[in-house]
């Protein structure tokens, strides 16, 4: 049934020879005019702009070569191959007949890219990295599957999976785009605000568990039932923290949630760059509690809690001012942007510990009734708001565009949304299979991880309480002085006074040689840029100096800006 046949079939109309093939019981290519068949499929097949065309099992290629000459230079055409045999067929005829097609774009005003590529799918997470190393990021806006053979039908799943892969990706960088525009420059704005607290903070690597088991808690509504459950077998209340040979790490929206019921936290993770993330210290205000910040995080969250700061960094995109920082030893250890406090939680769990992690309350989804914990500011805001004309049943929530119905780990109807199912997804790519961690949550989405029941997570949550040696840290200082931030921060506000000093006129030259000085300021000050739309849509690409709309919009960040690292300066001058 495996055996590989070729048959000679009719040719084209360019003479070429066509043939057929049959393979693994199933004939792939039509016996009497494959290319034919395929120049009429690729005829049939609509043509967008910015768009990743993906051809399952290629075969022969017949009909490329038409689809490819009707494809606008902003699109492209990813070509995957499962089969190993086939794939050395696709690959033979692409360079035999296609190899026109694959050259580069001459044009040297143009950014040369393949209007064809082709690749033997030996690995669906491999795709992705593809797809940025060929054509680049944020090039395509949406993905479509065309099939002009019958040999996606050997791996039908395989194909599918990967082009949901390729759509997700399309997905989240554009909405990473999007982000950057409407966020980036309050990211860049938090984070100058926050080097003025390195002085006196930790680094995460100074952090470590060593191998007590973890408990990591998100907000979701399963979160109750979890806690509830551990509390009765508890006798009624969780330990306190001298009592117990575990570890707690919350997610910040959840810490109100602990609060009340009288649960102390060891560390808290503090994501959100916005001012509501004060809600979620409501009850907790001057409380012994640390803290893991990322550095763009809303500086006034930081100064809260009285218990230690960590500090860390989850770049959101690519800056000279990272890898300045990075070279001064300023900048704090680096975690991958997941994008989501829950994930950065199980991320840091995982980096600061050796032992096992339970996590709780990482659903992903919601019920018509509750979207997050008890007592979180969200289910709070919803019981204030409750009233005989208005029902607990958050309906704008639960009925939203684009929500959907969809089967949580214990086969229960639970509500959701793209975002929070690209969440679940990403969590499983980058956590699935690891053996450390357990998920006591049924009600969730499914994570790819070891699940497991309250009752059992207890008995190890419930060993025999170590003697308690004082926390290594207590003795440890911080990493980050003063002085060398202030010397950082002149260096920067020279650089903002030398760029606006010649675009306003100030500072003039020879015009070859002030264009020059601008391209060099600009690329080194990108973070009064990055988050301009058609920077961030273009991958951190930005316009030359000579276009004037895009230099006067710099100009109009450059004095905020400077006043955000006049005003660090003199917080951090107080500090000598």
């Amino acid at each position: 049934m495996d055996s590989f046949k070729e048959f000679p079939a009719r040719q084209g109309s360019d003479g070429r020879q066509g043939f057929s093939i049959s393979y693994k019981g199933k004939t792939l290519l039509s016996r009497i005019d494959p290319i034919a068949q395929g120049e009429r499929l690729a005829a049939e097949i609509p043509i967008k702009e910015k768009t990743l065309y993906f051809c399952p099992s290629p075969l022969y290629g017949y009909g490329l070569s038409l689809f490819i000459k009707k494809l606008p230079k902003n699109s492209a055409l990813l070509c995957v191959e499962a089969d190993e045999k086939l794939f050395e067929i696709s690959h033979n005829a692409m360079n035999k007949d296609l190899s026109l097609l694959v050259s580069c774009d001459n044009d040297p005003k143009t950014e040369a890219r393949l209007p064809l590529s082709l690749l033997h799918l030996t690995d669906i997470k491999s795709l992705c990295s593809f797809v940025r190393e060929t054509w680049g990021e944020r090039i395509f806006r949406r993905l479509e599957v065309i099939r002009l053979s019958a040999g996606w039908q050997l791996f039908p799943e395989q194909y599918d999976d990967a082009a949901q892969v390729l759509r997700r990706e399309l997905a989240l960088e554009w909405g990473n785009a999007l982000t950057i525009i409407t966020l980036g420059r309050l990211y860049t704005r938090n984070l100058i605000r926050n080097l003025a607290l390195l002085p006196g903070s930790e680094d995460i690597q100074n952090l470590n568990f060593s191998t007590s088991p973890l408990l990591v808690l998100g907000a979701g509504p399963s979160l109750d039932s979890i806690l509830d459950e551990l509390s009765v077998l508890w006798g009624g209340k969780f330990p306190a923290i001298d009592k117990r040979q575990f570890n707690i790490i919350c997610v910040d929206t959840c810490l109100p949630a602990l609060v009340e019921r009288g649960i102390q936290v060891d560390l808290v993770v503090i994501l959100e760059s916005q001012h509501w993330n004060l809600d979620d210290f409501v009850g907790a205000r001057d409380q012994n509690i640390d803290a893991a910040l990322d550095l763009s995080a809303l500086p006034a969250s930081a100064k809260i809690l009285r218990g230690k700061r960590y500090f860390f960094s989850t770049p959101w995109t690519n800056l000279e001012l990272f890898r300045r920082l990075e070279k001064n030893a300023l900048l704090p250890k680096n975690f991958a942007p997941l994008g989501s406090v829950g994930l950065s939680a199980v991320a840091l769990a995982l980096r600061c510990g050796q032992g096992p992690v339970f996590i709780a309350g990482m659903d992903f989804s919601y019920t018509l009734d509750a979207s997050h914990a008890r007592a979180t500011p969200g289910s709070a805001a919803l019981e204030r708001r409750q009233n005989r004309f208005r029902s607990i049943i958050n309906a704008d929530a639960a009925f939203q565009h684009a929500a959907f119905s969809i089967l949580s780990r214990e086969g229960k109807q639970v509500r959701s949304n793209p975002v929070m199912r690209n969440y679940s997804e990403l969590f499983e790519q980058e956590f699935g299979g690891n053996p450390r961690l357990f998920n006591m949550s049924a009600s969730g989405l499914p994570l790819g991880v070891q699940n497991i029941s309250p009752a059992e997570a207890f008995s190890i949550l419930n060993g025999p309480v170590p003697t308690r040696e004082q926390d290594s840290n207590d003795s440890s200082t911080g990493m980050y002085t003063a002085s060398l931030l202030i010397e950082f921060i002149r260096r920067e506000t020279e650089t903002l006074k030398t760029l606006k000093d010649i675009l306003i006129g100030v500072t003039q030259g020879k015009q070859g040689r002030i264009e020059e000085l601008i391209e060099e300021l600009l690329d080194t000050a990108d973070y009064l840029w990055a988050h301009f739309p058609e920077c961030a849509a273009a991958g951190g690409r930005r316009p030359s100096a000579t276009d004037l709309s895009f230099l006067k919009r710099v100009r109009t960040e450059i004095d905020p800006f400077l006043k955000l690292w006049e005003m660090t300066l003199n917080e951090l001058e107080k500090l000598k």
